[in-house]
Parts: structure tokens; C-alpha cells; sequence
């Protein structure tokens, strides 16, 4: 066995954990804190002459204060889609149409909803964690077979100890960004 072998686990490992980070932020930034953000409405898809099209791309979806976000759609006959497909979503706001543009306002959190909003975080981040650990526990257990086909324990020992430490940092990457979530959810 050579130490190719033991670096290429260990790189899959981190690009695999790397990647339940990059999911994490992306449920992280759906979770509103209420904060207008364009991007809570990114996964909301309007019928556009048949097909189903992402709201962002036929409409400009804009912040127009803390607490508003603002849609201007690209053609005016797509208002009344836009808003379906708004209410559809049921994100828990309900657009205000003037004609021109849609206004979403969003409501000011109750401290009971604050607090759901930081459980559902830390579940977000509970499933992150899980998907790390299991990446590490498939990266010792092919470590492990390298071992069986002759690689020498201290190398073994070492690898899973390089493994152990990239997950160590990566769990502490989902602690950080929990942290941060908590706090802008909690901001009155």
C-alpha cells in the first residue's frame, strides 16, 4: 500500500464533508430570520407559458428594507402567476400585488416562533453532523483495509488520526455556523 492511497481517502473525506457544509449554509439561509433575503424565495417555481421556471428568472427579486423584499417581474402578465405560485409555496407570507410589482412583507417574529426557527436550525445542523461522522466512519473503514493489505499500523494510526482531525474541524465549521444562525435569528 502506498501513501496515495491513504492521501486520496482522506481528500475524498474532506471534499465529502466540505460538501454537507455547503448544504448546511444553503437550508441555513431558507430558514428566514426576519430579514428580507432574496434568497428565500429561490426554490419558488412560477408556470411560465407552460413551464415551470425558478421565480429568479422571470422577475427581479430585490430588498427593499429589512423587512421586504420586492418582485418586479420581467413582463407584466406573469404578476398573476407570480403570486400564485407565492401562495403555492406557502412560505408563510402573503404578497401584496399593486399592479406593478409584488411586495412580500415580512411579519416581525413572535419569541416562540424564534425559537422554533433555532430547533429547526439545530436540526439542520444535527444532519450535517451525522453525514460528516459517516463520512469519517467510511474513510477509517477503508484505512482499516488498507491496514489488511499491508499497510504498517503507525501509518494507519496516523491516517485515521488526520481523518479524526479534518472531522474535528468540520463539525466545529457546523457549530460556528449554528452560532451565527442562532444569533440573527434571536436579534430583536
Amino acid at each position: 500500500m502506498n501513501f496515495d492511497d491513504i492521501k486520496s481517502i482522506q481528500k475524498h473525506a474532506e471534499e465529502q464533508m466540505q460538501k454537507a457544509i455547503d448544504h448546511l449554509e444553503v437550508e441555513l439561509i431558507k430558514i428566514r430570520a426576519g430579514k428580507a433575503n432574496p434568497q428565500m424565495v429561490d426554490a419558488i417555481t412560477v408556470d411560465y407559458y407552460g413551464s415551470q421556471m425558478p421565480l429568479n428568472q422571470v422577475s427581479n427579486v430585490t430588498v427593499m428594507d429589512a423587512r421586504t423584499l420586492s418582485i418586479q417581474p420581467w413582463e407584466k402578465n406573469m404578476l398573476q402567476p407570480i403570486e400564485r405560485a407565492i401562495i403555492a409555496a406557502n412560505i408563510g407570507i402573503n404578497p401584496q400585488n399593486d399592479g406593478n410589482i409584488i411586495r412580500l412583507f415580512l411579519p416581525p417574529l413572535t419569541e416562540e416562533r424564534r425559537k422554533e426557527l433555532v430547533k429547526k436550525c439545530h436540526g439542520e445542523g444535527e444532519h450535517s453532523k451525522v453525514a460528516i461522522r459517516n463520512m469519517r466512519r467510511d474513510a477509517i473503514e477503508h484505512i482499516k483495509k488498507l491496514q489488511k493489505n499491508g499497510l504498517s499500523e503507525d501509518a494507519s494510526k496516523d491516517a485515521e488520526a488526520n481523518v479524526q482531525a479534518v472531522t474535528d474541524k468540520f463539525i466545529a465549521a457546523v457549530d460556528k455556523h449554528l452560532a451565527s444562525k442562532e444569533k440573527e435569528i434571536m436579534a430583536v
